[in-house]
Parts: structure tokens; C-alpha cells; sequence
């Protein structure tokens, strides 16, 4: 029997390495979405009247000294004409090709914006440029120092395509040499971020295993005890990944978790079957009869720890947003593939070695049996003080509680120390930054967009939209109108607005169709009936970006003619941006959902209403301190942090279980109150501290990660869980104590 079930194994991990070459990454703003939004509903009527806000990738190419330099001028232009021809770009759009429209009497030419090849003339030109909106913050930077190069990228680029993108243009870039350029877009994006995932998956699992050999090997001090801890987890997670490849899942930014999650939550539960295999071996038992009494009393415990912390996991299920749900779902899952692989393999295996081979017992056990008759001692000689203690921790927590915020930023997001992250901090301080803030505008009964009186109502939009400094690049179709404008007056800087004459606006609109360089198609729907105000915001935060969404559209009831025009904000800066109402909704509907569950098996497994109440008091406080860390410490509460909690209470309770287990079959034996509380103490205390520093240090490797959330998400669940553990072994006996009925064995 034992042949079968370690060859079968043997087979399953054959083919898991096959699949695990087939794993797929991805990177796609869309994943953060919240589904089901009515916003985002709109959104994408709003994109197939248009087409999407993202699809460009920039180009930012800085000169110290100022770009209006001949030499430097004549390169740009050079690289910009050269770009059309990169792969998967439909246009490209930069100063030293554009031109202002000039109108003769006999029809329409242009004049360029920068006279390449007369320097005499860059003076007024720079003047000129930087006296000009449209080109300030979108094309040119304030100083003018940096001149932008926009790309059009084909819509939804795709990972691949983004890979053979950014070759392309990096290879490009080498053959000038530019002091300095910056990248900003999806393409750029999607390339670099799961760089970063594939990166944290590699990095995530070195490190896990290395310090997890290193816990085991001063647990066990015996090769092969070690050997066996590390083959069993091994497996557990080369099985998990093989199911994610043969399953199709793709990796997204959650990623970097699996290898932590899955080392840790194999190791925890390899260290309680084999400590109480070896206990059994001490009690004289021979090996078959020992991994038996392990199977039914270790065993049961550790399907009901995989269980809850599963069940922990799975409550993600209710977030609107895709990566969190789908981490869930793929963490849940792994935590149950890795107990089958402990209690099918590991307990298999185990019943080839002696106690000896697998343990080196001597002061080291003598130690942790002294440390825990201290802990059992203190709970016994002070508990008014840890009752206090617990109530002052409580209300210190309801306190960091109160001072959490949403209001989370992108560049929190974005990997530390590497060139994307400068890049974006470039654009949001040069340039006009990359959060996307849009306007549809429909126009009503009867109007067309393009008609003066819409047109005017547009304008007054943007008017006021200027007046928020973190409101950059405005665009829409009145941009054509003020150049047509601006035209007819000789090309006067001070000419570029809308005339407020009809008629005049009547004969611009029949200029405006023997313009063909400007492309208005992106600003006009096709039927002409919508029309689309852009505009980028800087990252100041999903909260402040929000208060400043009120004040726009409360303005636009306030101060727009409805029976002309109806304006909508969307784009997918506000779409990501809900993320925070979401979190906060679905993190409560979540971690109630998994108290109600883990609730029911607690019930089911004690069948005695105070266990139960006993079992969730401790795994409150852990809870209550990763909110309070998170107000203490100024995190944003934002998607990838909120896993947090759904984690902290599937792993915490876990140790709950194993003590209040041992405490039930202990009093099942006949012993007292105290003397049970005094058994579980020595015999599963060990077991749950070493678990808890395995859990502590495991999730701390996230500190290694260069993934803002992943680091904090390491922190918190690390340092909570270190709570977790002096909750149950200080808290739960005082509970103990005080609720449960005295005998007079006690």
C-alpha cells in the first residue's frame, strides 16, 4: 500500500513539472475593475462609441540644458518619424511634426510649430510652445527641458505584443544618444509589471525555502527529519503550481503569495503530524500503531486548520475585483492540496524512520517542555492582568482602526527601485502623469456635438476644470475650433478660444472639414452625437481624486444646460478607483462570511456553545490589529492589502483548533479542567509556537519582495499572526478558567 501511494505521488509530481512550464503571467488594469459597477457599465459603451483611454505608450526625452537645440531637435524628429514603423504602433504625433494651420486667400497650408531648420527662429517658437495648452504638459514639459513623443498603440495590446514593443523601441532608443528618456503606457506597463510577478515568484520561493530549512534543520537536527519536512512541502507546492498550469489559470499580481502561502502552510502542517509521530514513538508504540493515533487525533485537527484557513481564503470570492477573487480561489485550493500531501505522503513515508532518524532529542526538548510550564504557570498566576492587558490592546486598536484611509495611490503599487517606478514619478512631476479623468458628452434633442451651443457647454466645462492644478492635459473636440479660431486671426496666441459668434462658428465648422491632419475621430463619436473630454490627473490619492470628482459633477448639474448636453465623468482612472468603496464593502462581507463558517465547524467540532465563544475571541484581537497597524503605520487600505484580513483569520484560528483539540480529547480522558489545560500546554504548545515562528518568518520573506503590497501584506500578516499566538496561549485558558465548569478533579 505504501508503494502505490508514494509511486502515485511520484507520477503526480512527474507531471506537475510539465505543467508548470505552461504557467501564463498577465498584467491588465481591466483585472482591477470592480465587476458589475454601473459605472463600468457605462465605460464600455463609452469605448465602443470611442475607443479605450490607455492605448498609447509615451515616450519623455529630457535635454538639461533645453530641448531648443538644433542638434538635439533634428535627433527627436528623426526618432519620432522612425517610431511610426515600430511594431503594433498606428501613429505617432510629436512638436517637430506638427504645424499650425494658416489660411490664405487662395486655401489652407501650415507653418510647422518648431522651424527645424532655422535656429534663428527658436526663440519665438519656445516662446510660442510654452505660451500654448495644448502642448504644455502634453508634448513639452513646463521648462522645456523634455519633449514627449506619443505613441498609438493597437487597442488592448496583449502581453506578447508588448514584449516585442518594447524591444523594438529600446533598441531604437540606443541609436541616439539622448541624455535621458522616460516610458509611460499599458505596453510599458504590462512588460514590466509581470517581470516583476515572475520575479516575486522565483524570489518568494528561494527565500521561503531557504529559511524553512533552516527552522527545520534547528527543529529536527536530524537530516533525515529534515529531508522528509522538505520533500513533503516540496511537493505540496510543485503539485499546486501543476494544478494552476494544467487548470489554465493565469498569474497576476497576487502571485508572488503562492510559494510563501504554500511553503508555510505545508510546514505547519508537516511539523504537527511529525512532532506527534515522534511523541507516539517515545510512548513505545511501534510506528504503524504511532501514525495511526497521529492520522485520528492530529490528523482530524489539521483537515479542520486547512479547512478554516481555506475557508479564510475562499471568502475573498466576494470581491468585485477579479485578482483578489481569483488569489482566493487558487489559495484555497492550494491549502487543501497541501494537506493531502502531508496526510497521503508524509504519513506514508514517515513510517520508514525511527524516532532517531527523524528527531535529536535532548536539551532542546527539555527546553521548550520548561518554557511552556512557565507560559501554563503565568496564564495560571496572573489573569486579571492579561484580561486588562487584553481590554487596553482592544481599545488601543479601536483607535489605529479610526485613523485607516483609502486614499491609496498608484505609485504605491509600482515596483521599488526600478526604472518604471522613475519613469511614472517623471511624468506626474514633468509632465501630465497617467491617472486617465474623461468626460462623455451627449448631446440632446436634436443637437449634434459639433454644434455651437454644444460646443459652448464643453467649453465651460473645461474652464472650470482648469481651475484644479492637478487636472492637466484637457482635450476635446473645442481644441479644433479654438485653432480654427486662432487662424483667422493670424495665428494670435491670444486668439485661441471659442468665438462667440454663431455665424463665425457656422463657417469655422465648414473650415474645420478641409483639415484632414487633425484626426477628431477619437473626440466625435461616428453618428457625431457623443463627444469625449480627456484629461490626466495627478496620482493624489483614490480618496482626494474622489472629493474632487464631486465637485465636478455636482458643478456640471449645477451650471450645464441639460436639454443641450448630458455629461458623464468616466475612464478608467474612476473605475480603478471605486477599488476603495469595493474593499472596504467586500472586506466586510468576507471576513463575516468566514466567521459565520469557521463558526459552524467550531460548533460542529465542540458542540458546546462556550468552546465555540472561546474558540473566536482570541482571532478577534489579530483582526483588530492588523486594522490598527494599518492607521498607525498610514496604509492605505486599498485591493491587494485587504487579502490581509481573509488570511490572518483563516491562519490564526488554526492554532485555536490544535490547542482547544488536545484540550477536548484530553478532557475526554477523564482529566480535570487543570489538568487538561496543564497536558495541552506541554504536549501542543511546542507544536503551535513553532508553527507560528515558521508562519512569522515565512510571511516576513515578503520583505524581500519589491512589491509595495507585497511587503506590507508580509508585515502585517507576520506581525498579527505573532498576536495570534499570544492570544491563544495567554488568552484561552483565562477563558477557560472562567467559563468552563469546575470539577473536582480541578
Amino acid at each position: 500500500m505504501r508503494i502505490v501511494v508514494l509511486s502515485s505521488f511520484l507520477l503526480l509530481a512527474i507531471a506537475s513539472i510539465f505543467f508548470v512550464f505552461k504557467l501564463k503571467f498577465t498584467f491588465d488594469f481591466e483585472q482591477f475593475f470592480p465587476q458589475g459597477d454601473q459605472d463600468l457599465i457605462y465605460f464600455k459603451e463609452f469605448i465602443e462609441a470611442f475607443e479605450t483611454d490607455d492605448n498609447f505608450l509615451l515616450v519623455a526625452v529630457r535635454r538639461e540644458n533645453g530641448v531648443f537645440d538644433s542638434v538635439f531637435l533634428n535627433q527627436f524628429h528623426d526618432f519620432s518619424l522612425a517610431a511610426r514603423q515600430l511594431p503594433f504602433v498606428e501613429k505617432s504625433q510629436s512638436l517637430t511634426q506638427m504645424a499650425y494651420p494658416v489660411k490664405t486667400p487662395f486655401s489652407l497650408t501650415s507653418i510647422p510649430v518648431i522651424h527645424l531648420q532655422e535656429p534663428t527662429r527658436y526663440a519665438s517658437d519656445k516662446k510660442k510652445i510654452l505660451a500654448d495648452e495644448r502642448f504644455v504638459h502634453n508634448l513639452i514639459s513646463e521648462d522645456g527641458t523634455t519633449l514627449v513623443l506619443f505613441l498609438k498603440t493597437v487597442e488592448s495590446i496583449q502581453l506578447d505584443q508588448a514584449n516585442v514593443l518594447m524591444a523594438a523601441l529600446d533598441q531604437l532608443v540606443g541609436q541616439y544618444d539622448f541624455e535621458e528618456h522616460h516610458y509611460l503606457g499599458r505596453a510599458y506597463f504590462q512588460k514590466e509589471l509581470v517581470d516583476m510577478q515572475k520575479r516575486e515568484v522565483t524570489v518568494s520561493a528561494i527565500i521561503s525555502g531557504i529559511l524553512v530549512s533552516i527552522i527545520l534543520l534547528l527543529i529536527f537536527r536530524r537530516l533525515p527529519g529534515v529531508l522528509i519536512a522538505l520533500v513533503s512541502i516540496g511537493l505540496g507546492m510543485l503539485l499546486f503550481m501543476g494544478f494552476l498550469g494544467v487548470t489554465g489559470r493565469e498569474l497576476n499580481a497576487m502571485a508572488a503569495l503562492y510559494p510563501v502561502l504554500m511553503i508555510i502552510v505545508g510546514t505547519s502542517d508537516v511539523i504537527h503530524i511529525m512532532s506527534k509521530y515522534v511523541d507516539e514513538l517515545r510512548k513505545g508504540n511501534n510506528r504503524r500503531d504511532a501514525i495511526r493515533t497521529t492520522i485520528r487525533e492530529i490528523g482530524l485537527a489539521t483537515l479542520l486548520t486547512s479547512l478554516t484557513t481555506a475557508i479564510g481564503f475562499a471568502t475573498l470570492f466576494t470581491s468585485k475585483v477579479y485578482p483578489i477573487r481569483d488569489f482566493g480561489i487558487n489559495a484555497a485550493i492550494g491549502v487543501l492540496i497541501a494537506y493531502l500531501t502531508v496526510i497521503g505522503f508524509t504519513t506514508y513515508l514517515l513510517t520508514y524512520f525511527k524516532t532517531h532518524q527523524i528527531i535529536k532529542l535532548g536539551r532542546g526538548q527539555a527546553f521548550w517542555e520548561k518554557a511552556m510550564e512557565k507560559t501554563y504557570q503565568f496564564t495560571l498566576n496572573n489573569p486579571k492582568g492579561i484580561l486588562v492587558g487584553s481590554v487596553i490592546v482592544l481599545l488601543i486598536s479601536f483607535w489605529g482602526i479610526s485613523r485607516i484611509t483609502t486614499n491609496y495611490n498608484i505609485i504605491n503599487n509600482m515596483p521599488i527601485g526600478r526604472k518604471i517606478t522613475e519613469d511614472f514619478y517623471y511624468f506626474e512631476r514633468a509632465l501630465a502623469g497617467f491617472r486617465p479623468m474623461e468626460f462623455a458628452v451627449t448631446a440632446q434633442n436634436g443637437y449634434k456635438a459639433t454644434d455651437f451651443e454644444v460646443i459652448k457647454e464643453v467649453e465651460k466645462l473645461e474652464d472650470y476644470l482648469r481651475q484644479f492644478s492637478a487636472i492637466r492635459a484637457i482635450g476635446s473636440i473645442t481644441t479644433l475650433y479654438k485653432s480654427i479660431n486662432q487662424m483667422m486671426h493670424n495665428n494670435r496666441t491670444d486668439a485661441y478660444e471659442i468665438t462667440d459668434d454663431p455665424e463665425v462658428f457656422e463657417r469655422q465648422q465648414k473650415l474645420a472639414e478641409k483639415i484632414p491632419q487633425l484626426d477628431v475621430k477619437v473626440l466625435v463619436s461616428k453618428d457625431g452625437e457623443k463627444a469625449r473630454i480627456t484629461s490626466r490627473i495627478n496620482d493624489i490619492g483614490a480618496d482626494s481624486i474622489k472629493n474632487i470628482g464631486q465637485q465636478i459633477d455636482q458643478w456640471i448639474v449645477a451650471h450645464t444646460d441639460s436639454s443641450i448636453v448630458k455629461i458623464h465623468r468616466t475612464g478608467t482612472g474612476l473605475i480603478i478607483d471605486k477599488n476603495a468603496e469595493y474593499v472596504r464593502q467586500s472586506l466586510i462581507q468576507g471576513l463575516g462570511l468566514a466567521i459565520l463558517i469557521v463558526s459552524l465547524l467550531m460548533a460542529i467540532l465542540f458542540r458546546n456553545a462556550t468552546m465555540l465563544l472561546i474558540s473566536l475571541i482570541p482571532n478577534i484581537f489579530p483582526l483588530l490589529l492588523a486594522g490598527a497597524l494599518l492607521g498607525f503605520l498610514g496604509i492605505e487600505l486599498e485591493a491587494g492589502v485587504a487579502i490581509v484580513f481573509a488570511v490572518i483569520f483563516g491562519i490564526a484560528v488554526d492554532d485555536t483548533i490544535h490547542f482547544l483539540s488536545k484540550y477536548k480529547l484530553t478532557r475526554n480522558k477523564g482529566h480535570g479542567v487543570e489538568e487538561a489545560l496543564h497536558i495541552t500546554f506541554l504536549e501542543t504548545g511546542k507544536a503551535i509556537v513553532l508553527t507560528t515562528v515558521i508562519l512569522f518568518f515565512g510571511f516576513l520573506v515578503m520583505l524581500f519582495s519589491i512589491h509595495p503590497p507585497s511587503v506590507t501584506i508580509g508585515l502585517l500578516i507576520s506581525l498579527t499572526l505573532g498576536s495570534a499566538l499570544i492570544s491563544d496561549l495567554l488568552l484561552i485558558p483565562v477563558l477557560i478558567r472562567w467559563w468552563m465548569p469546575k470539577d473536582k478533579k480541578a
